[in-house]
């Protein structure tokens, strides 16, 4: 999701649902390890595999990685629907 013309802190958002801790645990360790491969590391992460959401701060981007009920209770989609969608993979 493309947020830059309505945040001030970041200007992207990736936003993935994983069904359980284990594809939570690749997601993440995916990620990283592929921008790290480009040189880009987080600058922090919040949350863990365990409470349904981790957060990988990259800077320009920040990943949200959700288990399906948090991601339906936090709905980032709707909480930031000035930002337009970029891609859409269901």
């Amino acid at each position: 999701m493309d947020i830059s013309k309505v945040s001030s802190f970041t200007d992207y958002f990736v936003v993935a649902t994983a069904s359980n801790p284990r594809q939570m645990n690749a997601l993440i360790d995916s990620v990283q390890r592929d921008l790290r491969d480009d040189g880009v590391r987080a600058l922090r992460t919040e949350g863990g595999p365990d409470s349904g959401w981790v957060l990988l701060d990259f800077g320009n981007a920040i990943v949200h990685l959700f288990a399906p009920d948090e991601r339906d209770y936090y709905n980032l989609e709707g909480l930031w629907a000035q930002g337009v969608s970029v891609v859409h993979i269901q």
